[in-house]
């Protein structure tokens, strides 16, 4: 019996086990996929839900050196979409049985910002009769913000962590108080406190990191007792400090190999949660996506935004699938799905299975 076999068979998924599978090659890689593959199809089944995007605004308080859209890129041109169009978006989704969308923006806690989110949850759950599943991904929050979007109609909350380590997290991001791990990581806790189902998310590639790194994401999501997990290769933006980097740096399919792994771990280590197939997996490969839902994922994100404004929301280059109306996007993801031998769950919010099961422990 190969050590992966041994380790998958006793689930000792120690920090030093996890860094000895994040580098194993061949026959045994190969045992890491087949398993996840088998705890997929026996904790959560083929089926993968739509997660409707809505990339809200480029508008950024945050300048963290790896983002596109951080405070400090001058060249960028900022916008927000209009309320009609946020609304037309959803109702789209709601038609097209999606059962379930994403409103993402730029990292913000002004009035202003958290008024008109609180508005949006409003008429979207009135032009959907209310049956639409909404995660919000939009940064840190205070706990009456949170309370009251989910009051407005919110089920779900996405707040990434990108590099569990404090370390590594401080290479990452300026040294100032907007930028702080604790403040992130009681972000997090909060969310979670609040009721939410809760998800996460690291970069994977990213200089500075190692197998070790990577490891401590994994124990840190088990650790939190994470709902859900967004995932996917670190790749550079011209317009960011860390593009500069010239240190040693995994190619670019080495950081999607990468990703996949960590995907079919934490599928083998949280086998209940919900899992992405990332956009930057398909940078990296035209079948990216499709490679990570056969290696655990479940979940998958058409894009909603208006064409015009899409250039606008890149958090890396290359980004696939800018110049797809949402309608294109939609049957293109359709067949990457089947291709996958999954089915799609239509009109479903795609609940994790986790959440379920941890609120019932915990009375709520």
């Amino acid at each position: 019996m190969s050590r992966t076999k041994a380790i998958l068979s006793s689930r000792d998924f120690s920090r030093g086990n996890l860094i000895y599978l994040l580098g194993v090659e061949g026959l045994e890689r190969r045992e890491i996929f087949e398993e996840a593959s088998r705890i997929k199809e026996e904790e959560v089944g083929n089926k993968v839900y739509f997660r409707g995007l809505i990339e809200f605004s480029n508008i950024c308080a945050k300048d963290c050196y790896y983002c596109g859209i951080r405070r400090s890129n001058g060249k960028l041109k900022r916008y927000y979409l209009t309320h009609e169009e946020v609304v037309n978006a959803a109702r789209y989704a709601w038609k097209e049985g999606y059962g379930s969308l994403v409103i993402q923006s730029g990292e913000r806690s002004d009035k202003w910002f958290t008024d008109h989110i609180t508005a949006l949850l409003t008429d979207i759950h009135k032009h959907t009769q209310g049956e639409m599943g909404i995660t919000l991904s939009l940064g840190e929050q205070t706990e009456e913000t949170l309370l009251r979007w989910k009051e407005a109609g919110a089920h779900r909350y996405l707040l990434r962590i990108e590099a569990s380590s404090r370390e590594l997290y401080e290479k990452l991001h300026p040294g100032s108080a907007a930028h702080s791990y604790d403040q992130r990581l009681e972000a997090l806790k909060r969310i979670k406190s609040c009721g939410y189902q809760t998800g996460t998310g690291v970069m994977i590639g990213l200089p500075y990191q190692d197998t070790s790194h990577l490891a401590d994401d994994l124990l840190f999501f088990r650790e939190l007792d994470i709902d859900m997990a967004g995932m996917g290769p670190y790749i550079e933006h011209a317009q960011t400090p860390l593009a500069g980097y010239t240190g040693p740096m995994l190619p670019l399919k080495e950081r999607l190999g990468l990703s996949l792994r960590m995907v079919a771990l934490l599928r083998i280590m949280m086998k209940d949660v919900n899992i992405a197939a990332t956009t930057a997996m398909q940078a990296i490969d035209p079948i990216g996506r499709e490679k990570a839902l056969k290696a655990g994922a479940n979940v998958i994100m058409p894009n909603l935004t208006p064409v015009a404004y899409r250039e606008g929301y890149l958090l890396y280059e290359d980004k696939p699938c800018i110049d797809e109306e949402a309608e294109d996007c939609k049957s293109c993801l359709e067949g990457r799905i089947h291709l996958a031998g999954g089915t799609i769950g239509y009109g479903e919010h795609g609940t994790p299975k986790h959440f379920l099961k941890r609120t019932k422990q915990e009375g709520k």
